[in-house]
């Protein structure tokens, strides 16, 4: 017993000892704090009302290559993709047997040109009739046209670009026979500045309009977005308004016009068009991931005055770039919270900062003040 009460003693006390070092760090740990989050303090502004729809681009002219004479491909003379001049030569077709040709015509005009002179005395003479000067008249003509086909044979032989853009692929090889018929063709030519954007507008776009459908005054300018979401840089027009609307669809073609010099657009490409219709005064922007879809209608995630999730409902309109355009539901000065939205709970506290600068962390500058504090 004089053995075991020292021993009970001393452990006693390392109990004890553990316990408030425990207390201690516990006391010392982490505490979780409120949740920083990204807020933009709403100001209203005022937008372009706009209508934006689905759209794809077209050369300003598509021209078609196709042989005026039949022969065997002999070579391509030019690269494939490449800016083309007018007149440039993309193709030669075999040119012997219409070089033969050319020969056998021109002698045959040699000949007849002679008769016709020969001729020409006799009949002043009056030592033939006339039926047998004017048969050879005829028959020179006939053979000075015949000339004249034969050398357009040849040149044709070289097929070249009937305008300047950029070529396409070629749909022939060397080696291949050409015709004059319905498979004639060899390459297309693209005209791509101007660029063309064909595109249709539905019932629902037209009711949007003043009257129905597209007018030039209701129409105050026409954007192009690009499949990255970014405005293309040059300002477009219309160049056509279809008259009446397509009976099958329901829809009113149009198409526009936007300058292409450094060739950023592609003949084919899908790209969305914005029909710039008016302006509208006193409303938000919001991006559109900050925006929440229920079955009740999109909300918010709001930081109240006392730094707290407050939801908000909202009422939107249509899509402005990236952002959504908020007609009603919030006010000047409320602070959208832009992020972190999955974490949020209503009521739960927050630390609202503002969007980072670009290049710096978001909430870095909060954290380390309140590292500080």
């Amino acid at each position: 017993m004089k053995t075991l009460k020292p021993t009970l003693l001393a452990l006693a006390i390392c109990t004890l000892g553990l316990a408030a070092c425990s207390d201690q760090q516990g006391a010392a740990g982490p505490q979780m704090g409120p949740m920083p989050v990204t807020v933009l303090e709403m100001q209203p502004r005022t937008v372009p009302t706009s209508i934006e729809v689905m759209a794809q681009t077209e050369g300003a002219r598509e021209t078609e290559v196709r042989a005026r004479v039949g022969g065997i491909l002999i070579r391509r003379l030019y690269q494939e993709g490449e800016v083309v001049k007018a007149g440039q030569p993309l193709f030669q077709i075999d040119r012997a047997p219409f070089e033969i040709a050319l020969a056998e015509a021109r002698a045959r005009a040699d000949q007849t040109a002679r008769e016709k002179q020969r001729l020409k005395g006799l009949a002043e003479a009056r030592a033939i009739s006339q039926k047998d000067y004017d048969d050879a008249v005829s028959a020179d003509a006939m053979a000075q046209a015949a000339l004249r086909q034969a050398e357009l044979n040849l040149s044709w032989t070289t097929v070249t670009a009937p305008v300047a853009g950029t070529s396409g692929r070629a749909v022939r090889s060397e080696g291949n026979l050409v015709n004059t018929g319905s498979d004639s063709l060899l390459t297309s030519i693209y005209q791509t500045n101007p660029m063309w954007v064909s595109f249709s507008l539905g019932e629902s776009d037209l009711a949007k309009l003043p009257a129905g459908r597209v007018r030039d005054e209701d129409v105050r300018g026409v954007e192009l977005i690009l499949a990255n979401g970014q405005v293309y840089g040059q300002p477009g027009k219309l160049n056509f308004v279809a008259a009446n609307l397509d009976t099958t669809l329901g829809t009113q073609a149009l198409r526009a016009e936007f300058a292409n010099p450094e060739q950023q657009l592609l003949p084919g490409q899908f790209v969305r068009v914005r029909l710039l219709t008016g302006e509208r005064d006193g409303v938000f922007l919001i991006p559109q991931t900050a925006v929440i879809q229920s079955e009740q209608g999109n909300l918010v995630m709001t930081a109240d005055a006392e730094n707290k999730v407050a939801p908000r409902p909202i009422k939107t309109g249509e899509w402005y770039g990236k952002d959504w355009v908020v007609l009603g539901g919030l006010q000047p000065g409320d602070k959208v919270i832009v992020d972190n939205l999955m974490k949020l709970r209503p009521g739960a506290p927050v630390a609202p900062h503002p969007p980072a600068a670009p290049g710096k962390p978001a909430g870095a500058a909060p954290a380390a003040t309140a590292k500080a504090e």
